[in-house]
C-alpha cells in the first residue's frame, strides 16, 4: 500500500491511539489523523474522505458498528479496519456486516497489523 495514505485513527483510549499511530509510522505511514469518538469519525470520514479508517468498537458518544454504518452510507469505498479488544465478536460480526473490511484484537501485533494494511487493498 502507498505510504501517502491518509489514515484515521478512532479510539478513545488516548493510549490506544498513540500506540496504533506509532505502529503505523514505523511502517512508514505519516498522513495519520485522531479522533476519539464514533461521532467524529464519522464526521471527519465523510469530509477527509481517509484512504484507511481503524475504528474502535467500544466508545462513548457513537460504537464502531453504527459510526461504520454511518460512514459506508456517505462514502461507500470507505476501507475500515475494526480494533476490538476480547469479547466483542458478536459486535465484530455487526461491523463486518456493515461494512468493514477487517479486524485486529487488541494489544495489537505488529506483524499482524502490517499484514492487514497491506493487504486491504485486495
Amino acid at each position: 500500500m502507498n505510504k501517502d495514505i491518509s489514515i484515521l485513527i478512532c479510539d478513545d483510549s488516548i493510549l490506544a491511539r498513540k500506540n496504533l499511530n506509532g505502529l503505523l509510522r514505523q511502517f512508514g505511514y505519516t498522513n495519520i489523523a485522531e479522533v476519539s469518538n464514533g461521532e467524529d469519525a464519522v464526521k471527519y470520514s465523510l469530509e477527509n474522505k481517509p484512504d484507511l479508517i481503524f475504528l474502535d468498537i467500544v466508545m462513548p458518544v457513537k460504537d464502531g458498528v453504527t459510526a461504520t454504518r454511518e460512514i459506508i452510507s456517505g462514502y461507500p469505498g470507505a476501507r475500515i479496519i475494526i480494533v476490538s479488544s476480547v469479547g466483542t465478536q458478536t459486535n465484530l460480526k455487526e461491523a463486518i456486516k456493515a461494512g468493514a473490511r477487517d479486524f485486529i484484537q487488541k494489544p495489537i501485533d505488529a506483524d499482524l497489523l502490517k499484514q492487514v494494511v497491506e493487504n486491504i487493498d485486495g
